[in-house]
């Protein structure tokens, strides 16, 4: 029995009442909020397994509002049923070879197109979680049109030198006592970026922390772990601020 890397329940959290409202983009469905003034910069946050109406990347999504960004969610799975938390881990390596998170390509341009041509969008950054994190690293690497990126706990998907010739600043987050995600490895990524890397980057590993701490709502929090989470939700942030 392999270990669920999603160390948090996903099938306990609270509600959440979500401030933005749901769009049909051409044949994705999306999650967008706006904030409450206007503004030519957005942010896409990338989901992770559990898919694009879970609670936690909505409350995301709000908290990127909030700071002055259109930020949309869109459903990077295309309709089809994301991972839950009763589904078993024996079947979760099928079910990744239909969502590979390296085959946004096609997604994150139709929502760019949204964002540019019916939202007014001139600068448009990228954040993501697990799943989402992967997906960012490769968008970052593929898609000059996305001014910065922020992947959290995406794992570290094969070594090879193009995964380090990222195209705009990024900033990988990772939680310490991920054990999904090797220390080793994130030292390996640190290493090959410092030799490839042309653009701004930062790796931050943040004491304690399991995979998936940085999405939790402030009712998910545990006492202990609520001053990193709000750490990394900060520097996010503050991340996405510097460049877009």
């Amino acid at each position: 029995q392999m270990a669920d890397p999603f160390l948090y329940d996903s099938g306990r959290r609270s509600d959440y009442g979500c401030l933005g409202h749901e769009v049909q983009i051409e044949y994705l469905k999306a999650y967008i909020c706006r904030p409450s003034f206007s503004t030519d910069k957005a942010v896409i946050v990338v989901h992770d397994v559990f898919g694009w109406t879970f609670p936690d990347i909505r409350y995301i999504v709000d908290l990127m509002a909030g700071h002055g960004y259109i930020a949309i969610c869109p459903d990077f799975f295309k309709g089809t049923k994301p991972w839950t938390s009763i589904d078993h881990w024996a079947d979760f390596r099928d079910w990744m070879k239909d969502h590979d998170p390296t085959k946004v390509d096609k997604e994150a341009d139709v929502v760019l197109k949204y964002l540019k041509e019916q939202c007014g969008a001139k600068k448009i950054g990228i954040v993501g979680f697990s799943w989402g994190g992967m997906a960012v690293h490769h968008l970052m690497l593929k898609n000059p049109q996305l001014t910065a990126g922020v992947s959290l706990y995406g794992s570290i998907i094969r070594d090879s030198e193009e995964r380090y010739s990222l195209l705009n600043p990024t900033f990988f987050i990772f939680g310490e006592k991920d054990h999904t995600i090797s220390l080793d490895q994130i030292f390996l990524l640190e290493d090959k970026l410092k030799q490839y890397c042309k653009v701004p980057y930062k790796i931050k590993v943040y004491p304690g922390q399991v995979h998936g701490f940085a999405q939790l709502k402030p009712e998910d929090m545990k006492p202990d772990d609520k001053p990193y989470i709000e750490e990394a939700r900060r520097d996010m942030i503050d991340w996405i601020k510097m460049f877009v």
